[in-house]
């Protein structure tokens, strides 16, 4: 590798505190150093990254896109890849469909991804499943960086500019431009460098086994379970105040769903949010009635009308006993808005114990989540253990997911918190 390789490594890394908008500017646009190879599409191509990259050395920058707002999946359309002395790759997975032997090849080394949950579900679906990861963004929330995003964190730590265009674009276009492939490209350009530099720092802060803890934790956490009523999520569905409302943007959600599924495209594109919304706060009586709301008028909302007018319609017939309720199933403590009437101890409880994780986080340089998760804190509040000693906390938090550092560092300030009591009532009210 030349001494030009190697200059972001030798790079001077700005603080946690360094604004980005204090470095944009002079820094240098970041460039391929190795050029933008071919995509890899066949199996003798395949075979041979396979080859190289099992022959490489040190931890591997992995990279994933998707195409999120155009296609249905979360599938992955390209996976970039780099590596000491394999150099960078980018592998096409749909002519493949598993790239396991990929996968395997690399399985040893240590996985760098940015926003590991973003990528890996989509990694997996296609073989690739590591043992071990460094995720940059997360590391980078520990130190306490007030933009987390890889072009920020390049900028802060390296000190290039990312060019970031094409981020939203529709991956799933065959033949991808040339443009997008560099883009891709320089997502694991800077990985291991950017990796390199961010240990060194969480080492410094003493934050390095925390990092530890938090990346073996996202490799053990379980597969996200399905949430309840997920058409509950329907933007602007606040302003339906009737069940029978509700009604019709269930069934138009999941019409709607249904024919996203099977053409593997974005459900908004099909139909769009505001449509199921309008249809559900006017309920009309007919099929006229309907395609003459101004969200129907679109070429795509006609396509399907009969269906959506049978929706619609079906939900309009439903009795009441089946409507749905107004408000969404919860397995949790009622909205926190609500504990001062319905139970004042608790709300205290509450109060004192967002205040001491806060103030633990603030001397930690680090975002409250990433401390605690606000869940854990609203559970522990609302229903503590009957003997809520040290032990019982520390036990608590264990059992809702808080790592070791966590717990460490919330267990005792969290048990004062719990004895905290209400405010006496002001006796003049």
């Amino acid at each position: 590798m030349s001494q030009a390789d190697n200059e972001p490594a030798t790079l001077a890394a700005p603080g946690p505190e360094t604004p980005a908008e204090d470095l944009t500017p002079d820094q240098p646009l970041l460039e391929l150093r190795d050029g933008l190879s071919e995509v890899i599409e066949t199996p003798r191509e395949l075979a041979e990254v396979i080859e190289a990259f099992r022959g490489g050395s040190g931890p591997v920058a992995v990279d994933a896109e998707r195409a999120s707002g155009y296609r249905y999946s979360h599938r992955a359309y390209l996976v970039q890849l780099r590596r000491e002395g394999s150099g960078s790759v980018l592998v096409d997975p749909i002519p493949f469909g598993d790239l396991s032997a990929l996968g395997d090849a690399i399985i040893d080394a240590e996985w760098i991804i940015h926003a590991a949950n973003q990528d890996l579900a989509c990694l997996a679906e296609v073989g690739m499943v590591p043992r071990a990861i460094f995720d940059t963004e997360l590391a980078g929330r520990l130190l306490g960086y007030p933009k987390v995003g890889l072009a920020s964190l390049v900028s802060e730590v390296l000190g290039y500019r990312m060019r970031k265009e094409h981020s939203a674009a529709d991956w799933s276009t065959r033949p991808l431009p040339a443009p997008w492939l560099v883009y891709a490209a320089l997502d694991v350009e800077m990985l291991i460098e950017l990796r390199d530099a961010i240990e060194t720092e969480l080492r410094r802060d003493g934050k390095w086994e925390w990092a530890q803890q938090e990346f073996a934790a996202i490799l053990d956490a379980p597969p996200k379970e399905p949430k309840p009523d997920p058409w509950r999520r329907t933007s602007g569905m606040h302003r339906i105040r009737n069940r029978r409302g509700l009604a019709v943007v269930r069934a138009l959600w999941e019409a709607r769903d249904q024919i996203a599924a099977k053409a593997d495209i974005s459900p908004g594109r099909i139909l769009p949010d505001s449509a199921i919304v309008e249809a559900a706060a006017a309920v009309p009586a007919d099929r006229d009635t309907l395609q003459r709301l101004t969200a129907f008028k679109g070429r795509g909302a006609h396509r399907h009308m009969r269906i959506w007018w049978e929706a619609v319609d079906h939900a309009r017939r439903l009795p009441d006993t089946e409507l749905p309720k107004q408000g969404a199933r919860y397995d949790g403590p009622p909205p926190a808005r609500a504990w001062a009437d319905r139970d004042p101890d608790a709300a205290a409880r509450l109060s004192a114990a967002r205040a001491s994780v806060s103030e633990i986080a603030e001397q930690h340089r680090l975002p409250t989540e990433n401390l605690l998760s606000p869940d854990t804190i609203r559970r522990l509040a609302w229903s503590p253990p009957a003997d809520a000693d040290l032990a019982a906390v520390t036990d608590f938090l264990r059992a809702h997911g808080a790592r070791t550092w966590q717990v460490a560092l919330t267990a005792e300030t969290l048990t004062d918190a719990l004895a905290t009591e209400p405010p006496p009532a002001d006796p003049t009210v």
